[in-house]
């Protein structure tokens, strides 16, 4: 399993609308994505659930890398760019993947927490303590699945969750989920990933 995600910060009047548009427009169009576990296209708002800024994210968790080069280098990924300009990509290695307790609910919310790895930490135990959370988290009432991942350049752990509502019991940026493309989670490996 591999992550990624990018981010458009948009400015503080900007009208969401064009991104809700947006995301009803084209999102259909990685529902078969092959070599994509889950898409998610998120927003955060201004002002809303506490957020400091008006943002598209969307995260993706891919099950091969064929399937990510093709998105980004096969021409789909020219369009964010064109509208928006080229983001920066975050990648994490996957570390761990498990299906909530609200799996067949509908997605509404996104949950990410991003944490440095810290120097001088035993990197075993790190990791497994970060498996651990992914499986706490995925057992919480309202977890539709949770993943957790590694930058090993930046050394950063990305806590990435999704949930049927809006109080989860973890702290990170809360994103709205306006559409979940999902055409390989069913083949994304489940536990610890070494």
């Amino acid at each position: 399993m591999h992550a990624m995600q990018y981010e458009f910060t948009l400015p503080a009047d900007y009208d969401m609308g064009v991104i809700r548009s947006r995301v009803a427009r084209v999102a259909h169009l990685l529902d078969g994505w092959h070599g994509l576990g889950i898409k998610t296209y998120v927003l955060r708002e201004l002002g809303v659930h506490g957020s400091p800024v008006n943002q598209y994210g969307p995260f993706y968790l891919w099950n091969t890398m064929e399937g990510m080069n093709s998105f980004l280098w096969g021409g789909a990924f020219q369009g964010p760019v064109d509208d928006f300009g080229r983001p920066a990509i975050r990648q994490w290695t996957g570390l761990a993947f498990e299906e909530g307790t609200a799996t067949g609910a509908a997605t509404a919310f996104a949950l990410r927490r991003r944490q440095p790895v810290s120097e001088g930490v035993e990197l075993a135990a790190f990791m497994t303590d970060a498996v651990a959370e992914t499986g706490r988290l995925a057992a919480q009432d309202g977890a539709v699945l949770a993943a957790a991942a590694v930058d090993t350049r930046a050394w950063e752990l990305v806590h990435f969750s999704l949930w049927e509502h809006d109080t989860p019991k973890a702290d990170g940026d809360l994103y709205q989920v306006l559409h979940l493309s999902a055409p390989g989670r069913d083949r994304l490996p489940r536990g610890r990933q070494w």
